[in-house]
């Protein structure tokens, strides 16, 4: 360690009754996490975070203590990563206060004192979760700083609490996918996700939760209070949005607002109701809507500086639960359909990266252009390029193809594209089965 490398240190806000509430209590946790002390969980996910912000620290580091004031965290940073460190300790102190995450755990203990909390408490409600359990669970272990974009989500699945692993479930694993798909070079810049509902409950993906147990308005009531002024959404949204590595920008970060009718429509859902004064796309009877592939132009808050590009997309792990093969690639839920929207969300993310002035509408065109083959969605895929065709295939086929023993998909994506150059055809066309190609 040379002479410059001085350990970042920075104490935790709030004190410790009020961390230990934020954080998952340890004995709520897996033991297969090895995660025993509340200083072993914050660690952990304070880990978790520099990593994914790609913050790299000396090893062995960081170091969480105790002691009557509170929580501190000490850590080195690596050469050449102070400045990223010494913002990542600003974000996180700032992202844990009483004005932004605290605010959650305030809207979980009102709900808890209504009927509306965990109202099949004792009894499964699927195969893979056991007994209904509902628990505060706040997006940790995400990145802070360094994040390219803000993904609005619906909730975390219990098995993403219990595992304090934010990613190791289906849907997380699917966009990590589509990222690499369109060609984004670190996609964990892309996993900042703020859930409408930060509870976690049983679910994740194959194991859908019933939806109407956590409505639009469990939102509304709860995490996002006009009649105190309290709102844990829009706080989040705007500290998410806004890292200082965005400050130059003409916009904030771009929002990806993920549901839709067809499947696990809350958090667009919250976003029509929230912004329905502000949203320019309506129906034939002039009502905001929140279609599938729309954008536009938000002010999160009214005193907010800044304007937020957002598209509308689907559910991550939509395409795996309702997509399908049919005649007609150019509705859902026809599986191709599927595969070009969820490219076509990606890759509007990754021309903000290039282009963070650029009108919403023009960049949605641009990504669809390079999918559909065309300005809009709504026809059958038909990108240009041969390799994002095989794409589409390969894509469609994990979503067709899928174990329910291992709760995986059948084949890997490296696997999904040799079956489909195999028997797809001269257009990869994926819906040719599930059933073994002896692909090598």
């Amino acid at each position: 360690m040379t002479s410059t490398q001085q350990a970042v240190k920075y104490a935790l806000p709030g004190g410790a009754a009020y961390i230990e509430r934020v954080y998952p209590d340890p004995r709520d946790l897996s033991p297969t996490t090895r995660l025993t002390t509340y200083e072993e969980v914050i660690a952990h996910f304070t880990g978790v975070s520099l990593a994914q912000d790609l913050i790299t620290i000396v090893a062995d580091s960081l170091m969480v203590t105790r002691s009557s004031a509170g929580y501190e965290i000490a850590f080195t940073p690596a050469p050449g990563q102070e400045a990223g460190a010494a913002a990542f300790a600003l974000a996180h102190v700032a992202f844990l206060d009483k004005k932004h995450v605290g605010l959650a755990l305030d809207g979980a203990d009102a709900c808890k004192a209504t009927s509306a909390w965990n109202p099949m408490s004792g009894f499964p409600v699927n195969a893979e979760d056991g007994p209904c359990q509902w628990f505060p669970c706040l997006p940790l272990g995400l990145p802070l700083s360094n994040q390219r974009a803000v993904t609005l989500m619906h909730y975390p699945p219990v098995i993403a609490f219990r595992n304090a692993d934010y990613f190791n479930n289906n849907t997380l694993r699917r966009w990590a996918q589509l990222l690499q798909c369109v060609g984004i070079s670190s996609p964990t810049l892309y996993h900042s996700i703020l859930d409408v509902n930060p509870i976690a409950a049983p679910g994740s993906g194959q194991s859908e939760y019933p939806n109407d147990y956590f409505p639009i308005n469990l939102s509304s009531l709860f995490f996002d209070k006009d009649e105190t002024g309290d709102s844990y959404l829009r706080s989040m949204l705007e500290l998410l949005l806004n890292p200082r590595a965005n400050a130059s920008n003409p916009y904030t970060l771009p929002l990806l607002v993920c549901g839709s009718p067809l499947y696990d429509p809350q958090a667009a859902g919250w976003f029509r109701v929230r912004y329905k004064s502000q949203i320019k796309t309506l129906d034939k009877n002039g009502t905001p809507t929140v279609n599938v592939l729309q954008a536009g132009l938000v002010q999160i808050n009214p005193d907010s500086p800044k304007l937020t590009p957002y598209m509308v997309a689907n559910h991550m792990i939509a395409a795996g639960v309702t997509g399908a093969c049919t005649n007609d690639p150019s509705r859902i839920p026809d599986i191709r359909q599927y595969e070009a929207q969820d490219l076509v969300a990606a890759t509007f993310l990754k021309i903000y990266e290039t282009q963070p002035g650029i009108d919403p509408a023009e960049a949605v065109k641009q990504a669809c252009q390079r999918w559909f083959g065309a300005d809009h969605g709504g026809v059958a895929p038909a990108p240009a390029s041969p390799d994002d065709r095989l794409t589409i295939c390969a894509m469609a086929q994990m979503d067709l193809c899928f174990d329910v023993k291992t709760a995986l998909p059948t084949y890997t994506f490296d696997q999904a594209k040799a079956r489909c150059q195999k028997a797809g055809g001269a257009d990869y066309a994926p819906c040719f089965g599930c059933d073994p190609l002896n692909t090598p």
